[in-house]
Parts: C-alpha cells; structure tokens; sequence
C-alpha cells in the first residue's frame, strides 16, 4: 500500500513494529527485490535490546535507527523510514516541513537531522536526539524527522497511526510545492 501511495519507492526504505522487547523489521532490499510484496517468512526478528539482530544479512540498513528508537522510547511501537514522493524535494534540499494544512498541525515542523551515512550509528544517534523533544507526538499519533539527501522516519505508538501520518506529511509537502504555481492574487482571509 505505501509503495501504490508513492509513499515509499523500490529504492528502499522499511517497517519496524515493536512486540514486547522484540522487533519485527522488513527486510533489506524490501524495495529493490521483492517491489513490496514482502513474503512473511523474510521478515528479520529479534530482541531490541540485543544486537544479535543486526547480524542478521537481512536485517536492513536502517536497522540501526529503529533499534536505537526503540530502545530510546519504550512507547514507540511503530516506525516508517520511507521516500515519499513530495517529501523528497526537502530531504534532498535539507529543508524542514512546515505545517500548512489544519490536519499536520499535530506533527509540527518536520526538521532535517544531521546528516550521517544512512546505515551509521551516528544517524541512528542524529534521529534519537531530534525525537527526545517530541515524546508526546510519539504518543499522541507520530513524531517525524526528515534525513537530508534520504526520505523521512516516523515513530508512534501504532504502526497505523504511523502510516496516517507519513501520507498528511506527504500531502502537506505537496501543498507547500504547489502554491509555487498559484497565481499571485490574494488569500482569502483564515477564520479564527
């Protein structure tokens, strides 16, 4: 369903649920091999707060950041690290998202992390250290942080509240993209 949405592309990206102290993580090249119909039997399991998991050939580049996460916050019970089509111009241009629709006001702004190589412990650090102010977001729906020149990573507390929340913030992207094409009038004034 991401991939049909454009939420995520076969060049990567993945799904982590928290069970308990154990992930449940897609698998590496979810993408680019198996174009997201992922055979239930190829998804990487293990303890979170052991790192016998990453030893795993299958266990994805991002891995890394999902562990940290959840070792991080025990609330968080969900992640998507994906490339949303419109969230990608601001990946790549390391810009943040602000909200400009009712419905990502919850989110805030989507701010870009340090960039770090995508399968580092140090972006799995960058990510953990922008999320620590946003606790409540987390369980509230999602929080979100944007890696620069990559896609975007979500944390909640349901893997469903998770997916609702990459597609408003895709959606909000695109609006912010296309009022460049508007023509130059003037709003309407905003009801309070």
């Amino acid at each position: 369903m991401m991939f049909e949405r454009r939420l995520t592309d076969f060049a990567g990206g993945n799904i982590s649920m928290r069970l308990g102290d154990t992930i449940y993580i897609s698998p590496r090249y979810s993408g680019g091999r198996q174009h997201w119909d992922i055979d239930p039997a190829t998804i990487v399991s293990g303890d979170i707060y052991s790192d016998e998991v990453m030893g795993n050939p299958m266990f994805s580049r991002e891995g890394k950041a999902h562990l940290s996460v959840y070792r991080a916050f025990q609330e968080a019970a969900g992640i998507i690290h994906a490339h949303p089509f419109y969230v990608l111009p601001f990946a790549a241009a390391g810009r943040a998202i602000p909200p400009v629709l009712e419905d990502t006001e919850k989110f805030g702004l989507i701010e870009p992390v340090a960039f770090a190589p995508a399968h580092s412990v140090k972006l799995a650090e960058n990510i953990v250290n922008n999320l620590k102010g946003q606790r409540e977001r987390i369980t509230r729906q999602a929080a979100a942080v944007l890696l620069p020149r990559h896609g975007i990573f979500a944390v909640s507390k349901d893997i469903l509240l998770c997916l609702d929340a990459v597609e408003r913030i895709n959606w909000n992207a695109w609006c912010i993209l296309a009022q460049k094409m508007l023509p130059d009038t003037p709003s309407l004034p905003v009801e309070g």
